[in-house]
C-alpha cells in the first residue's frame, strides 16, 4: 500500500509519537526528550533543542491523535480527524521551498517544532482516511497492549502492532483450544515409557 508524503511519513510520525507518549504515560515520568528528538529526526523534522514545554505539548497532542486510531465508526473517525485538522493545521498553501516542485503545506514556512508536528500529523491522518481507508489506522488486538499502527499491508487486514503481539495471541489461542479439547477433570494421557524388551 502506497501513501503520499503526508499519508506516509507524516502518518508514520503520528503513529510513532502516539506509541512513545502512550508508553511514557504508563511510566514514572513524561516522555523522554532525547527519544522524542530521535523520533522527530527519523521523520525528517529537525527538532532543535526540545524544551520541557515542547515535550508536554507534544504529549498532549499525541493523546489527541490517539483517539483516531482503531475507531470502528467511520463517521466518528472523520469527526475526530476534522477536529485534529481544526486544532493543528493552518490554511493549506502551495510551497516551492528549497527548490522542490510545488507541494502542499499545512503549516507556516518557518514554524516552531510543535506547530509543525501538529499540522503535519493531522494532515497525515486525514490523508490516510481519505486516500486509503480509516481502518488502516489500527490499534493492536492483543488485550492489554493498546499500541497503534499504520496498516500498509496489501490487504489492509493487519490486527497487531508487532509480530511479538501476534505470536502471543496465537500461543494463547492454541493453549486455550488444547484445554477445551481435553475432557474436563482428566489429565492428558502420556504414553508409558518403553519397558525392557520393547
Amino acid at each position: 500500500m502506497h501513501f503520499n508524503h503526508y499519508g506516509g511519513s507524516a502518518a508514520r510520525l503520528a503513529t510513532a509519537l502516539v506509541n512513545h507518549c502512550r508508553e511514557a504515560a504508563g511510566g514514572p515520568g513524561p516522555p523522554d526528550v532525547d527519544e522524542l528528538a530521535r523520533i522527530l529526526a527519523a521523520h525528517q523534522i529537525e527538532p532543535g533543542r526540545l524544551t520541557r514545554r515542547d515535550t508536554h505539548d507534544l504529549a498532549g497532542w499525541a493523546a489527541h491523535l490517539d483517539r483516531a486510531y482503531g475507531e470502528p465508526d467511520p463517521d466518528r473517525q472523520v469527526a475526530l480527524v476534522n477536529e485534529l485538522l481544526e486544532l493543528g493545521a493552518s490554511r493549506p498553501f502551495v510551497s516551492r521551498h528549497g527548490g522542490r516542485p510545488p507541494h502542499l503545506h499545512y503549516f507556516p514556512e518557518d514554524p516552531d517544532v510543535v506547530t509543525r508536528v501538529r499540522a503535519q500529523t493531522a494532515a497525515g491522518l486525514a490523508h490516510v482516511v481519505c486516500d486509503a481507508a480509516g481502518h488502516r489506522l489500527g490499534r493492536c488486538d492483543r488485550e492489554g497492549c493498546g499500541a497503534v499502527f499504520l496498516d500498509v499491508s496489501r490487504n489492509g487486514r493487519r490486527r497487531f502492532c508487532s509480530l511479538r503481539c501476534a505470536n502471543r495471541v496465537r500461543v494463547a489461542d492454541h493453549r486455550r483450544r488444547d484445554g477445551v479439547s481435553a475432557p474436563a477433570g482428566r489429565p492428558a494421557r502420556r504414553s508409558a515409557p518403553p519397558g525392557p524388551g520393547r
